[in-house]
């Protein structure tokens, strides 16, 4: 009897483990480029849409051999751990559908099949609001890479409030965000459980805050007028090239030469830790695929593009990577810089499409911990973009659904 009881607790423990597994997004193998996943507001960097509206995701196959993908849905919670619904529950007709809409590219050095997928289509349909993930199989049903959308109602409304910190040490450093929730005339019960929030600066799910609960509640307004609890780091606005004309220097681009395809050698990049704050208007971190040969996504070139910052022995061992969108703010051994000893600074070469590009260096002692100001600093003058995402679960309710979205910019900052 003792030996079933620790089975069942082992067994408990396992479940709980499993069920609480965020699931993250997977990164595309070599031979994937140029994930590009959005709604029909280009500003933001996924796919944050109402109910009913389309979202589009297109990447590059470098292969070029017209392979056969497949797409999955899946919905989850606010936490990105599965929902507990079978898929009928939040899709109306079919996924694991064969994506049939793709074209080689056309005069270009580097071959590739470009792929595009449209939701909802005439196969598939969501009908339930929330977070979901998507998810792209092989032949061999085998899973190439995933991305995260975001589906809202309009339900509730979102003020959003921007202030520097009241903090002296980190007046010229922080923003914080302060917001209002007006449920209009959704009876919420029991906001402090029901109710859930998730902070976004730039889009990035690295840096979200979560978790937090509404500390004045008046009537069907929510107010959360925190300090320290909501406050991001400002950092500095992103580095960039652009590389629309791909056989000529252009904006940061120092020389192009080529082998086998084009390389777009970018000035070295300066340390940015102790300077003054100068605006630079940025995409936070965003790209965007651009020829001036075609506007179409399958005739633009691909190039190597070669990032270098100088070496210093402050970070000694420590990883520094280049960081932005276009790698879905990832750490991979592709965006890690390497010393040269031969010039002195840390270097990496990756393979983009052309476009404009925002970039940043980050510096990693491991995967936990990460210092994304390192190499540019931090100002609250820095102009970014915050998103609120409302949740909402009700009793008896097995997901959490999305009543509504918030949306606000630090050029509005106050003091």
């Amino acid at each position: 009897m003792k030996q079933l009881l620790i089975l069942l607790s082992l067994y408990t423990l396992t479940n709980v483990t499993i069920q609480a597994q965020e699931q993250k997004e997977t990164a595309p193998p070599d031979y994937i480029k140029t994930i590009v996943f959005k709604g029909s507001d280009e500003t933001r960097q996924f796919p944050v849409v109402r109910l009913n509206e389309n979202i589009t995701l297109s990447f590059d196959d470098l292969y070029a051999d017209e392979a056969d993908y497949y797409y999955k849905i899946e919905h989850c919670d606010y936490l990105w751990n599965p929902s507990d619904m079978v898929k009928s529950q939040y899709l109306k007709g079919l996924d694991n559908q064969r994506i049939t809409n793709y074209q080689n590219s056309v005069a270009t050095l580097q071959p590739y099949t470009h792929y595009e997928l449209k939701i909802p289509n005439d196969q598939t349909r969501l009908t339930l609001s929330g977070n979901y993930i998507l998810k792209i199989f092989d032949s061999h049903d085998e899973l190439v890479f995933s991305r995260r959308f975001v589906i809202y109602q309009d339900a509730v409304s979102v003020g959003i409030n921007l202030k520097t910190s009241r903090d002296l040490n980190l007046f010229n450093s922080q923003q914080v965000v302060q917001y209002t929730i007006n449920s209009n005339n959704l009876n919420i019960i029991n906001p402090q459980k029901e109710l859930k929030t998730v902070i976004l600066q730039n889009y990035n799910w690295n840096t979200s805050v979560k978790n937090i609960k509404p500390q004045f509640i008046s009537g069907n307004q929510y107010t959360y007028k925190y300090d320290k609890e909501t406050a991001f780091n400002g950092g500095n606005e992103y580095l960039y090239f652009e590389n629309k004309d791909i056989r000529i220097p252009t904006n940061h681009i120092k020389h192009v030469n080529l082998k086998n395809i084009y390389e777009h050698h970018l000035y070295t990049d300066e340390n940015r830790s102790d300077k003054l704050y100068t605006y630079n208007p940025d995409i936070n971190g965003d790209f965007r695929i651009s020829s001036l040969e075609s506007d179409n996504a399958f005739q633009a070139d691909y190039a190597f593009v070669h990032f270098s910052i100088p070496y210093s022995n402050e970070f000694g061992l420590n990883k520094v990577y280049v960081y932005g969108k276009f790698n879905n703010y990832g750490l991979h051994e592709e965006n890690r810089l390497k010393y040269n000893e031969e010039s002195g600074v840390m270097e990496t070469s990756i393979l983009l499409k052309q476009g404009f590009y925002n970039y940043k260096y980050i510096l990693a002692e491991d995967n936990k911990n990460i210092n994304l100001d390192y190499f540019s600093g931090n100002h609250s003058e820095t102009e970014n973009e915050y998103l609120i995402i409302v949740y909402y679960r009700n009793f008896g309710q097995n997901y959490d659904s999305i009543l509504g979205i918030g949306s606000g910019n630090s050029t509005n900052i106050t003091r």
